[in-house]
């Protein structure tokens, strides 16, 4: 992924390579995680949110399959 210099996401994010698992909950994958992007939905159906893992950004996705189109 790229940003603009400006981009408001966290240096972790936008500097450091990151992997993305797709999770069934992700409310529950969520608990007791340290949480560097809240739950955010960028498409109809898909919601995303960011955690950091022994310094490392990890992006959990849930995909409702029903709403995408």
């Amino acid at each position: 992924m790229r940003y603009e210099p400006d981009a408001s996401y966290p240096e972790i994010v936008k500097n450091v390579p990151h992997v993305a698992f797709e999770v069934d909950n992700l409310e529950e994958e969520l608990k007791g995680k340290k949480v560097i992007i809240a739950p955010n939905s960028p498409s109809t159906g898909v919601t995303v949110a960011f955690i950091e893992d022994n310094g490392a950004p990890i992006e959990l996705l849930q995909v409702q399959r029903s709403l995408c189109r």
